[in-house]
């Protein structure tokens, strides 16, 4: 009896290039350039700030 032909990738090809892959994510993240320095907080304002957590939000939210 043979073994169906798998079509999609295995769990061992996901690790495989999971492995590979955070060396280069580290590498990326390492040579970006640095961030901007934020703005004080103006509390009188209605607007979002621009804040080291704000802007920390919406680096962590960028696809």
């Amino acid at each position: 009896m043979s073994q169906p032909e798998d079509k999609g990738a295995s769990r061992r090809d996901f690790l495989k290039l999971a492995t590979a892959a955070a060396p280069a994510a580290a590498a990326a993240v390492a040579l970006s350039p640095d961030a901007a320095e934020a703005q004080p907080v103006d509390l009188s304002s209605d607007k979002m700030q621009d804040t080291a957590h704000t802007r920390a939000y919406l680096d962590s939210a960028r696809f």
